[in-house]
């Protein structure tokens, strides 16, 4: 099973989405399916298809969540070093191409969100920076092309 990496906030963040899950949204659509059955004939009854397919999602959005926190590891931010790149620092670059410095935070794959500077340990840049350290050029090759990048600093 592929490890999930979670920050401790990403951890609580995620068990209160999965219980809001399983004891607000499983419910209502339950609900919603019941009331759709009493319109009558199934087999043309819109309401009730809709509410069959909300259930199919919220269901396999359960399952998603219970695996990525049964697989999930916690990172732990007294065993981060600064000295190195790795999941859980933040990461400033400076970005050869646009001649500007961008902020990253390397976080697991189901807390990233790049437009919030929280990028990915799985993403081209976060797995290209893995490893390396401040002063280091690390080229990375995304869809748009190849950028370029120096380590400016890494903080835990």
């Amino acid at each position: 099973m592929e490890k999930h990496y979670l920050t401790p906030e990403g951890k609580k963040q995620l068990e209160e989405k999965l219980n809001f899950y399983k004891t607000v949204k499983r419910p209502e659509v339950v609900k919603r399916i019941g009331i759709a059955r009493e319109f009558g004939d199934l087999s043309e009854n819109s309401e009730y298809d809709a509410a069959k397919d909300e259930q199919a999602q919220i269901e396999a959005e359960i399952v998603e969540m219970e695996g990525i926190l049964l697989n999930a590891e916690v990172i732990d931010k007294s065993n981060l070093n600064s000295n190195e790149v790795s999941v859980g620092c933040t990461v400033t670059l400076y970005d050869e191409d646009f001649d500007e410095e961008v902020e990253y935070r390397i976080t697991g794959s189901s807390e990233s969100d790049p437009r919030k500077g929280l990028i990915s340990n799985v993403s081209p840049v976060g797995k290209a920076l893995i490893g390396h350290k401040k002063g280091e050029t690390v080229s990375v090759k995304t869809p748009g092309g190849t950028t370029t990048y120096k380590i400016v600093s890494i903080q835990v």
